[in-house]
């Protein structure tokens, strides 16, 4: 280009600008907050401090239990949950202090169905209750609930969900410049945000399924008894999902099977320890 004449500068859209700006607040947010979990063995972005994960459970439990027929007035089940459950805090020790742990049955006869809130809430329905035959099933069960809490799942997820979300911000707000862009960007960044998040769920579940392991063969119960617990889930589902795996947030209780038996096996090398109960 020839001295003195005027060239057009090169510049970046203030758009542009924005969408880079919200993506380097995402990361960094993801990023800066790292901790060691001491039960996960394993660096963790999370959204929550744990005495925010306490509060928010305590906070939605009842509305929780509300959507599922309230507590159940089954007195016999309910110690059953109650004992079970304080017996893996028992071995779980001090790694459990710092969290409200307590466990409910739910009165829904229908829904077959077990979760934990943030903190330490837990809980499991009569629906699935009935379906369970020995002790050892329902310690598989609670061990993997409370593998979610001490592995804080719930405040991990939070803080993926604020990364895909700032993430995908910035990618509409950055095409929005382009004529009819924007909102093809925008159905393409949350489609891939949303598998990313279904993913993110079934690497919880098997992670839980292995801190069930390690939690109630500790307390003295056979973690085989977790298998029985897949196909018990998948006889309540009617079978084998036709679904594809990776569209669904829990991996196939065939595929949780092949991945217990897996833990047991790295837990114990030399075998499971005798008189374990069923």
């Amino acid at each position: 280009m020839p001295f003195g004449r005027k060239g057009r500068g090169i510049g970046f859209s203030p758009r542009i600008i924005i969408a880079v700006v919200i993506a380097l607040v995402s990361v960094v947010g993801y990023f800066g907050n790292r901790a060691l979990n001491p039960v996960t063995g394993r660096k963790q972005s999370l959204a929550l401090s744990v005495d925010q994960e306490v509060a928010l459970g305590l906070q939605a439990a009842p509305q929780m239990a509300d959507q599922f027929g309230g507590l159940s007035r089954n007195g016999e089940w309910t110690r059953t949950v109650k004992d079970v459950g304080f017996e893996l805090l028992a071995v779980i020790g001090d790694q459990a202090g710092t969290y409200q742990f307590d466990f409910h049955l739910l009165a829904d006869p229908k829904t077959v169905n077990a979760f934990a809130l943030p903190g330490g809430q837990v809980f499991i329905t009569e629906a699935l209750m009935s379906r369970l035959e020995t002790r050892g099933q329902l310690a598989g069960i609670l061990g993997h609930e409370a593998g979610h809490v001490l592995a804080r799942h719930s405040s991990e997820q939070m803080a993926k969900a604020n990364l895909v979300q700032g993430l995908t911000t910035s990618a509409v707000v950055g095409a929005s410049d382009r004529r009819g862009g924007g909102y093809a960007t925008a159905a393409v960044a949350s489609f891939v945000g949303q598998f990313t998040l279904l993913k993110y769920s079934r690497e919880h579940e098997l992670e839980s399924d292995r801190l069930g392991v390690r939690f109630m063969t500790q307390a003295g119960y056979d973690p085989r008894s977790l298998m029985d617990v897949m196909r018990i889930l998948e006889q309540a589902s009617g079978g084998p999902s036709n679904r594809p795996e990776f569209m669904q947030t829990h991996p196939n209780p065939g595929n949780r099977i092949e991945q217990i038996e897996r833990a047991i096996a790295e837990e114990f090398p030399q075998g499971l320890p005798e008189g374990l109960q069923k």
